[in-house]
């Protein structure tokens, strides 16, 4: 390294998904501020990212789902295990929708100057499909565990799933999102 060249700073940016604390959000010896299209170019990015990875889990599932009703063993379920896998099937198809309805958004306002409206739709939408995510995978559980564990036990495991589930996805992100608001407060001061 020369004497003109500085080490790299690590990056400390805060990134948060929504508007009101990204207008706010700064460190010491950050970049400057960005700009509001800056802004809403690099929420709608961080959407895209995040609409890719779940899509592909729930697309995964679902066709998993639906190729269960073909095999032998289907015709051998319960009425409580049918009417289990349909609303896995109907919370499957849901949250495939939710999770794919910000590409089709984007794609019938592209060109609308609605990227701001567009962006915390699909962050809502995204919410929502992983909702109807969390669902399906308790009730696949459920299903699956019904016919491999005995008595209640199927049920106290699926609830133990779907309680780490909404304490990683819900909790701990309102959570943070909640500490950082104090932080911003604070710092105000």
């Amino acid at each position: 390294m020369t004497m003109t060249e500085q080490p790299a700073k690590p990056m400390e940016k805060q990134s948060t998904c929504c508007a009101r604390h990204d207008a706010h959000a700064s460190w010491p010896g950050d970049e400057p501020p960005e700009s509001a299209r800056e802004r809403v170019n690099r929420r709608w990015n961080e959407v895209l990212q995040e609409t890719r990875v779940t899509q592909t889990g729930v697309q995964i599932l679902f066709g998993f789902l639906l190729s269960v009703a073909f095999t032998p063993l289907f015709r051998e379920l319960e009425t409580l295990d049918r009417v289990i896998y349909v609303m896995t099937v109907v919370f499957g198809a849901s949250a495939t929708g939710s999770l794919i309805a910000p590409v089709s958004i984007h794609r019938f306002l592209s060109g609308q100057r609605m990227k701001d409206e567009v962006v915390e739709m699909a962050g809502r939408l995204m919410v929502c499909g992983m909702v109807l995510l969390a669902l399906t995978i308790g009730c696949t559980l459920l299903l699956i565990l019904r016919f491999v564990v005995p008595g209640v036990l199927a049920e106290v495991l699926v609830g133990g799933v779907m309680l780490w589930f909404a304490l990683c996805w819900y909790v701990l992100p309102l959570r943070l999102r909640r500490r950082a608001a104090r932080r911003a407060r604070r710092d105000r001061t």
